[in-house]
């Protein structure tokens, strides 16, 4: 018996405003810092067009640019070997990521 996808893939989605604010509704888990959280989700969900829109949200709703993950470095620090991460870190910088 073969399985049935229970979800198709959405292919050019619409991140509107209140789809990107979606994004901060996500709970991190353990001991994950919430505003760590957040952006990696972000990060790893979006274009980099709408996770830049996400960051004014983001900083607005009072999460921390700089947080620290589990090993101590900003979410900043952890993407900045990423081979296609070039306007994403463009973005943090721009909305006061620090390493």
């Amino acid at each position: 018996m073969a399985l049935k996808k229970d979800k198709e893939k959405v292919l050019g989605e619409v991140f509107d405003d209140e789809r990107i604010k979606t994004f901060l509704d996500y709970e991190a888990y353990g001991d994950t810092n919430p505003s760590y959280h957040l952006l990696e989700k972000a990060y790893r969900g979006m274009k980099v067009d709408n996770f830049s829109t996400f960051l004014t949200f983001f900083i607005d709703a009072g999460y921390d640019i700089n947080a620290k993950g589990g090993d101590g470095n900003t979410f900043l620090k952890t993407i900045e070997s990423h081979a296609q991460a070039s306007d994403y870190i463009a973005a943090l910088k721009q909305h006061g990521a620090e390493v």
